[in-house]
């Protein structure tokens, strides 16, 4: 049977490189006049077997307490997850998709670990991403700013990107003001071993913060939703005031 297409659905690419592509839904299907866009970027490496399911369950919940946002209609949330097992190391889950258009139950598959770490490719495809949607946005008058989670429970080894280039991305979106505010957030599970590299990173990337969740158990992962949900709450409800969240915490 064949593969029905999403007319809805559209797709770009980052920075003129054919391994970073991108979909989202088409500017004509756009209801409002201002978007936060949104990507959760989730590493699904070798690694995290033992508790792919909580992980799972926590980007599920995150998502389902931003449909309950009062902002929830401007909302655009591209989900993927890393690794080299996958296809370029990378890939969506979904694209960047109104919320009234995902169903957190059926559109998020059980995550199946393998492979090793293209952290450097991950955080270029989500925040190239989200900073070449809004530069289109932009252009068709839309106000947009974003927020990016990079979530992971290792270090990099495995990319072609390098730090440099990701920081040259989020560089270029602020100068050409194609984004009312930017916040890029690294989360760190299970990571003790990995927190010096994950912070130089941070630096090297041009990445806002970084987050250490610390050891999976109980009720961990589930504060990680809420720490997602809540953040992205803050950036959206930052927009039309000239400047980041506030409100997003340095812990969870």
């Amino acid at each position: 049977m064949p593969r029905l297409i999403d007319e809805t659905m559209e797709t770009g690419t980052i920075a003129g490189l054919q391994k970073f592509q991108f979909s989202s839904v088409r500017i004509e299907h756009l209801g409002a006049t201002e978007y936060t866009l949104v990507n959760i970027a989730v590493d699904t490496t070798g690694s995290v077997a033992g508790f792919e399911d909580d992980l799972r369950k926590a980007v599920v919940a995150a998502v389902e307490d931003c449909k309950k946002s009062p902002r929830s209609d401007n909302l655009l949330l591209r989900v993927i997850e890393f690794s080299t097992s996958l296809p370029n190391s990378v890939k969506e889950v979904h694209g960047f998709k109104l919320l009234a258009e995902i169903d957190p139950n059926n559109d998020y598959p059980q995550f199946k670990p393998s492979g090793t770490t293209p952290l450097f490719d991950a955080a270029f495809s989500a925040i190239g991403a989200t900073t070449t949607l809004a530069e289109k946005l932009t252009a068709d008058d839309f106000l947009v700013n974003g927020i990016v989670f990079i979530i992971t429970d290792g270090a990099d080894n495995a990319s072609t990107i390098s730090p440099a280039m990701i920081k040259e991305q989020v560089e270029k979106a602020i100068k050409e003001e194609h984004l009312e505010s930017l916040v890029t957030i690294l989360i760190g599970i299970n990571v003790s071993g990995y927190r010096n590299e994950l912070e130089a990173f941070r630096v090297n990337a041009g990445i806002n913060q970084y987050v250490d969740v610390g050891e999976v158990k109980d009720g961990t992962l589930a504060e990680l939703a809420g720490f997602v949900s809540q953040s992205v709450s803050s950036q959206s409800q930052a927009l039309g005031t000239g400047g980041p969240s506030q409100n997003i915490p340095a812990t969870i």
